[in-house]
């Protein structure tokens, strides 16, 4: 058993040039009801906008994207890798149907902010 732990511990020492694990991570998010709807915050530090899908049925609101590693060039090796850079996803269920919501969102410091109005939002 120390032999194959050794092994194993020889080769994440001698593994730097590879490029870490493409798994599937879920993002922390919090969901606050509002007077007129919900307020729900993700956190997505690193994400690009043009990355992110959201998609609303029944009473879940379903957010996936991916977050890459855009500083990351050929002959780059890393020396210490925690931040994973890899597609995600987050399913937040509601307690009744949020369909035919209005929806809002933008990133504030990188936090997804999404606004959803029940019925038709309207504008003053």
């Amino acid at each position: 058993m120390a032999k194959s732990i050794n092994r194993y511990f020889h080769f994440l020492a001698s593994s730097k040039d590879t490029k870490p694990s493409g798994r599937l991570w879920y993002p922390s998010a919090d969901i606050y009801q509002t007077p007129d709807g919900w307020l729900v915050k993700v956190e997505l530090a690193g994400v690009s906008a043009e990355e992110i899908e959201i998609d609303i049925q029944g009473n879940q609101l379903y957010i996936a994207g991916c977050r890459r590693d855009k500083s990351c060039a050929v002959g780059m090796t890393f020396q210490q890798m925690e931040i994973t850079y890899s597609r995600f996803e987050k399913t937040l269920a509601f307690p009744a149907s949020i369909e035919g919501a209005s929806v809002e969102h933008n990133f504030d410091n990188g936090l997804l902010i999404i606004r959803l109005w029940k019925g038709e939002k309207t504008k003053p």
